[in-house]
């Protein structure tokens, strides 16, 4: 429970907005999970995902290889923000990973 209060606290200080935006991802209106590395987890878990969230991240993986192109970013306006920057995708890699782990360990038994 404390553990939780002082993420919180994290959260929402100076310090995490700072490292957030100089990370740079942001400027391109890309979201934390946007970056995963496509290994055989993070792949099954996008086949799992909604497809109104699949067209999402689609478009904001497009519109950021654009703008890299371009050598550009987006105006500061609509730069991604941590408040907004929602984890949509890590659930269900977690999900993918416990199921990999479970079945991992039943095959050890049998």
């Amino acid at each position: 429970m404390a553990l939780r209060m002082v993420q919180k606290r994290f959260m929402s200080s100076g310090l995490q907005r700072f490292c957030y935006n100089l990370s740079g991802f942001n400027k391109y209106g890309l979201m934390r999970d946007d970056l995963l590395y496509e290994d055989s987890d993070v792949k099954e878990a996008l086949h799992r995902l909604p497809q109104n969230l699949i067209d999402e991240r689609n478009y904001r993986i497009l519109r950021a290889t654009q703008l890299s192109i371009t050598k550009s970013v987006l105006p500061k306006e609509e730069w991604t923000k941590l408040e907004n920057d929602v984890l949509y995708l890590t659930p269900y890699v977690n999900e993918v990973i416990k199921e990999r782990r479970e079945r991992e360990e039943w095959n050890k038994t049998h």
